[in-house]
């Protein structure tokens, strides 16, 4: 079983720099409205509004307009008088000096959860290595104070379109859980009969074959469509450019590292925020 199990999107999370450089932790602080009505979780987008931090829904992109990744904010309590340090921005809250903490640096890379569907863990695969993905934008847990927003497992071959909001960058090989092998038959274009699948595939499951050492080599495809455990074909996205035969390997990975697509934040936009 992969460690740690991944059992729920979580956000954005910063994890370094691209072109290898570390993230130091650094951060800038905007101010939120006084009784701001929509509540904005750790790992959520955000972007300025007349000066102020606001949540942003991002599914398919918002060219030039997200300011960074929300990590957390301050105020007084209005009903304490204390300041108060919180995971996430309760909505209508009563308070005129509210900071919220955003990593704001352009060029940040983050880890993020797949999905298949709002919360519902899916599968991305090392076809989608380069490519532009979309989102799945949920409201966050006031319990965890964590974002519910995700990459959007694709289920078709990932579009080249530029308005995406992410850039995929690679799998993250620590969570990534084996579900099983199957015994190659035959293949119709893109439809795959094997021996009965000894697990159900999520939509975006990486399939691949043992090469003479016992390596793993990925297809150049994935799942396209979710298959039952015990079915005895599955369909991928395209056909694979890695040929097909003996044991089929299926690999879920249920997180990526990704970049914010060229375009998306508002730093690399010649027109301001309005």
């Amino acid at each position: 079983m992969a460690y740690p199990t991944i059992e729920a999107p979580y956000g954005l999370k910063p994890v370094n720099l691209i072109g290898g450089q570390s993230y130091s932790g650094s951060t800038r602080e905007y101010k939120i409205l006084n009784n701001y009505d929509t509540s904005i979780f750790n790992g959520d987008l955000v972007a300025l509004v007349r000066g102020n931090l606001e949540r942003i829904a991002v599914t398919t992109g918002t060219a030039g307009t997200v300011v960074g990744v929300f990590l957390g904010c301050k105020y007084t309590d209005p009903n304490t008088k204390q300041l108060t340090f919180s995971q996430y921005y309760p909505a209508d809250t009563a308070a005129g000096d509210i900071v919220g903490v955003v990593a704001d640096d352009p060029d940040l890379c983050f880890k993020v959860a797949a999905c298949s569907a709002t919360t519902v863990i899916g599968s991305v695969a090392q076809a989608m290595v380069g490519q532009n993905l979309a989102m799945v934008n949920t409201a966050g847990s006031t319990s965890t104070g964590n974002s519910s927003n995700a990459l959007l497992s694709p289920s078709d071959t990932p579009a080249t379109t530029a308005a995406l909001p992410l850039r995929m960058l690679s799998v993250v090989e620590d969570t990534e859980k084996s579900l099983g092998t199957a015994t190659y038959s035959s293949i119709s274009t893109a439809t795959v009969t094997c021996s009965a699948l000894p697990q159900a595939l999520v939509v975006g499951t990486d399939v691949g074959v043992l090469d003479s050492n016992g390596n793993y080599v990925a297809s150049g495809s994935f799942v396209d469509t979710a298959a039952a455990a015990g079915a005895t074909s599955f369909i991928l996205n395209q056909a694979p450019i890695a040929t097909m035969a003996g044991t089929i390997v299926f690999r879920q990975y249920p997180e990526a590292i990704v970049k914010l697509n060229f375009g998306q934040h508002e730093y690399y936009a010649s027109t301001s925020t309005a």
